[in-house]
């Protein structure tokens, strides 16, 4: 029986006003779920190769954060064809531009399953362009391979969730907060669903552990003025900031944030969407010494990630850095491969029914899908920007979580489900 894609009024809810909605994030929006029977799919395993399709942004305000998943995804689809592709057959990656807009996702999905026949695509990065896209997979009967962390409250048949979702990476930082004594937060955000969702996430959390919001406030994505915001932030006087300001705006908030003279030290920033590659756009002069919340960094110390970092850097050259986005991007081709050699099939439905319990040794650990959310298990971690300009694990979880998109074991979540 098919699992309707849960998108509820929830989060049309919390946003309050109607938003361009873009992750770096659903049960979220109207109900836009499928109707009527989805076309026959005209994907063509008769040859030696099979297609499989990427879309990412390499233009706009978020190609910052997305040039280097295309990056990720292409790695990986290279090391599988050296490796003897998928079932016998050698991978014909098809690669288009998402250029920053959620209309132009929905569009090339649908050119990529109904006009090039892929058997599975890769991509998506902002909440606005996965749920731009979740309505053409479900029409159309095919899979998206969503490999960056969102807000949660949602699960579709027709979408598999790599990254992490929110008691994953939002509820970790939290407690990790608490833990370093943090009473008192302030919000800030670009205006999209990832954010304001991730914020009515931390407002519930902090009602429930007596932390005091001082202050939430939202910029519109690829803003430049944070001068406003950065005030009321220094005047507010809060423990630390919750911050989920995503792609360019990143760079200006970080300077205005420093030109105000605030530090890590007296204010210190946990973000949701700083990896090494934005560390390098930001300047380290700029964020040394903040923390962000992540499954993976460049400096794990791992045989896996070792190797992982060598072969990236080989491929792209040595001055690049890998992140958590591209981690999660790199393992989402590598699990659609696992269970597709699980179900003995590229067909949709063989690739659900053998979804469940499907493993890979990821940069980050071993990763394992659960078939009924379509979510991976995640180890949260916390880290810490250094002046090498990378991130250094500061904490990580006991051991990896599993998926929980609906915060179904939190009681104080229940009115945001």
């Amino acid at each position: 029986m098919k699992r309707i894609s849960h998108r509820t009024a929830a989060t049309a809810l919390l946003l309050g006003v109607t938003l361009i909605v873009t992750s770096c994030g659903s049960r979220a929006g109207d109900d836009t779920s499928t109707s009527g029977t989805a076309a026959p799919s005209c994907v063509d395993t008769s040859g030696s190769s099979i297609k499989v399709g990427a879309i990412n942004s390499l233009s706009g305000p978020t190609a910052i954060n997305e040039t280097v998943i295309r990056d990720a995804i292409t790695m990986a689809v290279d090391e599988i064809n050296a490796s003897g592709g998928v079932l016998g057959k050698q991978l014909d990656l098809l690669a288009e531009d998402g250029a920053s807009e959620p209309t132009v996702f929905a569009e090339k999905a649908q050119k990529l399953i109904s006009n090039d026949c892929v058997a599975a695509v890769f991509g998506g990065y902002t909440s606005a362009s996965r749920k731009a896209m979740l309505p053409v997979f479900e029409d159309n009967n095919a899979l998206l391979y969503y490999g960056q962390q969102y807000e949660g409250l949602e699960a579709s048949d027709n979408i598999f969730y790599t990254g992490a979702t929110t008691n994953q990476q939002i509820i970790p930082s939290l407690d990790y907060l608490k833990e370093q004594g943090v009473k008192s937060l302030y919000l800030v955000g670009s205006d999209y669903v990832f954010p304001r969702t991730s914020n009515a996430i931390v407002k519930a959390y902090a009602a429930e552990n007596g932390i005091e919001i001082k202050g939430e406030d939202y910029t519109p994505l690829g803003s430049t003025d944070f001068s406003t915001i950065v005030n009321k932030m220094r005047a507010a006087d809060a423990d630390a900031v919750f911050n989920v300001v995503v792609g360019d705006s990143l760079v200006a908030f970080f300077r205005e944030y420093t030109n105000a003279g605030l530090t890590a030290a007296d204010m210190p920033v946990m973000s949701m969407c700083v990896g090494e590659e934005e560390v390098a756009g930001i300047g380290v002069e700029n964020i040394a010494g903040q923390w962000s919340a992540w499954n993976y960094y460049q400096t794990l110390d791992t045989p896996d990630n070792t190797t992982f970092v060598s072969d990236f850097k080989s491929a792209y050259g040595d001055a690049r850095v890998t992140s958590d986005p591209m981690e999660s991007a790199y393992t989402a081709v590598h699990l659609w491969k696992a269970m597709a050699e699980k179900a003995g099939s590229f067909d949709v439905g063989a690739i659900q029914a053998a979804a469940d319990g499907v493993s890979f040794a990821a940069p980050e650990g071993d990763v394992v899908v659960d078939g009924d959310n379509h979510h991976v298990t995640k180890t949260a971690r916390i880290g810490e920007v250094r002046p090498d300009g990378l991130i250094y694990q500061v904490w990580e979880s006991p051991a990896p979580i599993e998926p929980d998109p609906f915060l179904e074991t939190y009681d104080w979540a229940t009115e945001l489900n």
